[in-house]
């Protein structure tokens, strides 16, 4: 049996924005305090990645760092055969050769290790480079949303998007979670799909329009609750798909996508409702203040009977 998707979807899209509206406020109160909790791409230090032979513990490697006088702000990432240890400070040549020949000696003869160091300058011009190119990707939306529809139509578009990919970093400096470049992958995939979902009921809606014999507000309304419910089977299929393999990822994946697929299932869910009760009903408040609402980007015009 068929789920019956007709619903007023204009009229619930109020406790939606309120929901979005208190996790805004919520994420530009952390991040104005705390900020993000960067990963290693975004900020300097050292990371020290050991291959091992044999079981070495946490607390073996944190005495061999406190007499090298480097174990102060230090984060571990334990594995069976490969240890990870992040330095917040960016370590010498030789502070780095010493540790290696004091771990073989002491710990593991047989350990291989893996050094890559961020600075200063580095960090930040990846921190730059991954913010033009979410700017640049909702600049390039926003044109074809342009031409393909209307302008109103853009403007929800590039809203919803954003909203997104804001709502993600917020809960991410709201939990303190780690942000690195998997996670600016992610961003950029969140606002893909959400962008994908939001074209598939504004093509809808611009042809129902077409049909459309009556123009008033409530008419407007009542033409994008139906284009909704029509691509809603679509979309829900679409998400929970991608939503159940990034859920997997996240719970059966390494470590090093284990962020990429956090964000993945935490930008699903918001993108999920943004193109239906976000970007929609902001294209009904923009459309509904014309005199005459009509369908935009070459709409035809119903004819007189």
């Amino acid at each position: 049996m068929r789920f019956n998707w007709n619903l007023k979807y204009i009229k619930m899209s109020k406790w939606f924005y309120t929901f979005s509206i208190i996790i805004t406020l919520l994420g530009i109160l952390s991040l104005s305090i705390f900020g993000l909790n960067y990963g290693v791409d975004f900020r300097s230090g050292s990371n020290v990645d050991v291959n091992l032979t044999k079981v070495v513990t946490q607390e073996q490697i944190q005495t061999l760092l406190d007499k090298q006088g480097i174990g102060k702000e230090v984060d571990y990432t334990p594995g069976k055969e490969r240890f990870g240890i992040r330095f917040s400070q960016v370590l010498t040549d030789q502070q780095v050769n010493d540790f290696k020949i004091s771990f073989n000696k002491q710990l593991d003869p047989k350990a291989s290790f893996e050094v890559n160091t961020v600075d200063t300058e580095m960090a930040q011009e990846l921190e730059r480079n991954a913010l033009w190119a979410i700017l640049l990707a909702s600049v390039a939306i926003a044109i074809y949303i342009s031409i393909r529809f209307e302008w109103r139509f853009a403007v929800a578009a590039i809203v919803s998007l954003l909203h997104d990919a804001f709502l993600v970093i917020s809960i991410f400096s709201i939990f303190r979670l780690e942000v690195d470049l998997t996670f600016i992958t992610a961003i950029l995939t969140i606002v893909g799909f959400s962008i994908n979902d939001t074209v598939v009921i504004f093509d809808r809606i611009r042809e129902n329009l077409r049909f459309a014999k009556k123009k008033s507000r409530d008419d407007l309304e009542q033409v994008v609750d139906h284009s909704i419910a029509q691509t809603m089977t679509r979309s829900l299929a679409t998400v929970f798909t991608v939503f159940i393999a990034s859920l997997c990822l996240f719970i059966f994946g390494g470590e090093s996508i284990r962020m990429f697929s956090l964000a993945m299932v935490i930008g699903l869910l918001f993108g999920a409702y943004s193109s239906i009760f976000i970007a929609s009903p902001l294209w009904v408040a923009l459309k509904g203040k014309q005199k005459s609402p009509t369908a935009g980007g070459g709409a035809v015009k119903t004819a007189k009977s």
